[in-house]
């Protein structure tokens, strides 16, 4: 087996599956766009290239790989096989064990036959069809036989045969989806062929019949991708909501593997739950998902929407849009809207959480809240008060804002002893209610009004101030935190951040950035700004007092960071340089426009991928397996054996394993990196260090030294004592005292030292 990759910057790498590292590097000298490889073509790789000096134009060629001595070689044979190719990997197809290459585009089907060097062209929109739409989508080659099978934006398969004749060509038709076929695979023996599309359906259809097929419906979202084992017994499919689905070859479901769903679009923002510590934001159609950053899972999925989601393109449904949390999590209000022609379809929900059921119940819906879109809302962070007196803002786009408080329900048929209901309308110049939060003890409350900042009493409900800063509309505000309380920030969409002072009610300072999202740490006084500008994202680290960012990365990455979350740490984590202090007590993550998930770490590579290498001493409860039992079996004789014969052996516990070992053998092999990085830092993780010695060892080699010096001591005062007696034995006649020699006294301190304390448990 040989594994080849390539990269934008022209070069085909060749790799080396025991120590992960490229054998050979080969330079083409083109940004290569996709890779392709043939069993019957080993010296000779397939990549597509762009057109030179013509604009979105694509061409596949033919690499052939030389095999001279050496790294660092350069591809020259190159030899153009198809022309005006998609760059998709679904677009082009190798048949009957790489006799003939097949490539579709718009309209146009293109087949080459490598033997006799011919090259057939045909198009669709010349054949007779009944259905409008007739644009493929994508290819999928017979493994031995010549037959072609394309799907087609209309739902409907066709099968192609006897196309080495330009004119002769036959092909037949198979029809079940309603909308685009996403993508194709024969099975390994090519008597099935399996599809997939927008309905989350997988078909299988047996011998090339419209009447026998089978499905498995109910796979989440639509089908992307799907691919076949080279044994034929399972089949994966990649949806669009970033799942893989494992299937066996009867078409049974064996296995999900999900981490953060990918939904179309994420409206509620990335909000933090203070009860597990999850991200949570859109995940399945109308549904929340909870996603565990420790273990890349989702931990639930909670249906907001309580709708049957139709898989059809056009129609208006109901999707989330809102999401908030109460301080400590005993409550969540969502927003979900569907948009109509004449006005929006609103509902506001609030859900308490059940301790029971471990699960959000839904208690209280408002039907059109506002008389259009909301904007933002947010429960008033008081911890104490929360019970008593919690309270929901709500902002919208009908130039209002609303509060709402918890009432006693007075309907006798009613479940639950509170609702919700309104108690508060404010508005402000007939502008739009854009963004509202409160102060850190939830004393004021601050919505802003297009280009205008209200600051508003939380128990009265009075005005107490108003900030400007045009021009442009005001895009975020935060209150500041801690010794900052008394300032509030906000970001204007005209490139502008400013900070206000309460308690003198004027603009402390103000900085030309075009801030997208403003998000402030629960735990610190930092406030992470993230900026887009020259088409790069860039991050601010500031506190409101300090108008100098005590943090800056520019270019954090080529997306456009559209959200951000700081996510409380369970412990505050040791942080060596002062650079990333403000990462201490909690975890910024960020979210891009592509939905990828990033994050911001002090810690060095070797860190991240063994953090605990270097604790040899670490309790690991291993899971009971017959070789487990096996393996423990076989420590205990070898310990009773090491007792029997009274050796003192110095080593590590072999019911310790090391940490290395454990994320070694636990860490999927695709994130894995090369050997040759893993084994200096697994022998390292098995090595003592003289240096570590614990302070009983070094006070038992101290004790150990002083014993010794003074039996070399003793001795030489025994000797000097019977000289003295020999010489003076007058001194006799004195007073007679009971003194104790010194090798008594030795022997009478190593009694000391003995630990009795076992005598207690008689």
């Amino acid at each position: 087996l040989q594994l080849y990759s390539s990269s934008l910057d022209g070069s085909i790498k060749l790799w080396d599956f025991m120590d992960g590292i490229p054998i050979k590097t080969f330079t083409v000298g083109f940004k290569l766009l996709a890779l392709y490889t043939v069993a019957s073509s080993e010296d000779s790789v397939f990549v597509v290239i762009p057109k030179s000096g013509e604009r979105d134009t694509f061409q596949l060629v033919s690499v052939k790989l030389t095999k001279a001595a050496g790294q660092d070689l350069e591809a020259k044979e190159l030899s153009v096989v198809l022309d005006g190719v998609d760059v998709s990997p679904k677009c082009i197809a190798f048949g009957r064990e790489g006799a003939y290459v097949a490539s579709v585009k718009d309209v146009n089907l293109q087949v080459y036959f490598f033997k006799q060097k011919q090259l057939n062209r045909f198009s669709v929109s010349a054949t007779k069809t009944k259905s409008g739409n007739n644009r493929f989508t994508c290819i999928a080659c017979h493994p031995t036989e010549d037959c072609i099978a394309t799907g087609h934006a209309d739902g409907k398969i066709r099968l192609w045969r006897n196309f080495c004749h330009k004119k002769e060509y036959t092909f037949s038709t198979l029809h079940w989806h309603h909308d685009t076929v996403m993508d194709l695979a024969f099975s390994v023996e090519g008597t099935s062929l399996l599809s997939g599309g927008v309905e989350s359906v997988l078909v299988l259809w047996h011998n090339e019949s419209d009447c026998q097929k089978d499905f498995l419906p109910r796979l989440g979202s639509a089908i992307e991708y799907i691919s076949m084992s080279s044994d034929g017994a399972l089949c994966c499919t990649l949806h669009t909501d970033n799942r893989i689905s494992i299937i066996n070859s009867n078409l049974r479901f064996s296995k999900s593997i999900q981490g953060l769903i990918k939904s179309t679009a994420v409206k509620t923002g990335l909000v933090v739950d203070p009860r597990t510590k999850a991200l949570v934001l859109n995940g399945e159609p109308g549904h929340l998902q909870f996603y565990c950053l420790q273990s890349d899972q989702q931990l639930f999925s909670l249906d907001i929407v309580q709708r049957q989601y139709i898989h059809q393109a056009g129609l208006n449904q109901a999707d989330l849009v809102k999401v908030a949390f109460s301080a400590q999590g005993k409550w969540l209000a969502t927003v979900e809207e569907r948009e109509e022609v004449t006005d929006p379809e609103l509902q506001l929900k609030l859900w308490f959480y059940d301790e029971e059921t471990q699960s959000f119940k839904l208690n209280t819906r408002i039907n059109t809240p506002h008389e259009d879109h909301i904007t933002d809302m947010c429960f008033r962070d008081m911890d104490e008060l929360e019970d008593d007196s919690l309270i929901l803002v709500t902002a919208g786009r009908d130039c209002v804002f609303k509060v709402w408080v918890m009432v006693e329900d007075t309907d006798p048929e009613a479940q639950q002893s509170v609702s919700w209901s309104c108690d508060f309308v404010g508005s402000y110049h007939n502008y739009q209610a854009t963004n509202c939060c409160f102060s850190e003890d939830g004393s004021l409350l601050a919505v802003s009004f297009e280009e205008t900042v209200t600051v508003w009493d939380s128990v009265t409900w009075d005005l107490k101030c108003t900030f400007c800063h045009p021009p442009g509309k005001i895009r975020n505000i935060c209150f500041g935190r801690l010794t900052c309380s008394k300032y509030l920030i906000g970001a204007t969409d005209y490139g502008f951040l400013c900070c206000w002072n309460l308690l003198s009610c004027a603009l402390e300072w103000s900085a030309h950035l075009n801030v997208l999202v403003l998000q402030p740490d629960p735990l610190s006084e930092h406030i992470a700004a993230v900026s887009w500008l020259s088409k790069e994202s860039s991050l601010f680290v500031f506190k409101p007092n300090e108008p100098r960012p005590i943090y800056i990365q520019r270019n954090l990455c080529k997306e456009k960071i559209q959200l951000a979350a700081f996510v409380p740490r369970d412990e505050p984590e040791m942080i060596g340089t002062e650079k990333y202090l403000w990462l201490r007590r909690s975890q910024l993550f960020f979210l891009t426009d592509m939905q990828e998930l990033m994050t911001l770490s002090a810690k060095s590579l070797e860190e991240r991928l063994t953090p605990s290498s270097k604790q040899l001493a670490v309790e690991e409860s291993l899971p009971v397996t017959p070789f487990s039992l096996l393996l423990g079996k076989h420590r205990r004789q070898q310990s009773q054996e090491d007792i029997d014969l009274g050796k003192l052996v110095v080593r590590n516990k072999p019911e310790q394993d090391s940490p290395a070992v454990k994320e070694l053998l636990h860490t999927p092999a695709h994130v894995l990196p090369s050997a040759s990085f893993l084994c200096p830092v697994f022998i390292n993780s098995l090595l003592i260090s003289k240096e570590n010695k614990s302070a009983e060892e070094v006070a038992d080699e101290v004790e150990m030294e002083s014993e010794k010096t003074e039996d070399d001591s003793d001795e030489e005062r025994e000797v000097t004592e019977m000289e003295q007696e020999d010489t003076s034995p007058m001194e006799l006649l004195g007073e007679m005292t009971c003194k104790l020699s010194k090798s008594q006294e030795k022997e009478l301190r190593k009694i000391r030292k003995v630990d009795y304390s076992w005598i207690s448990a008689f």
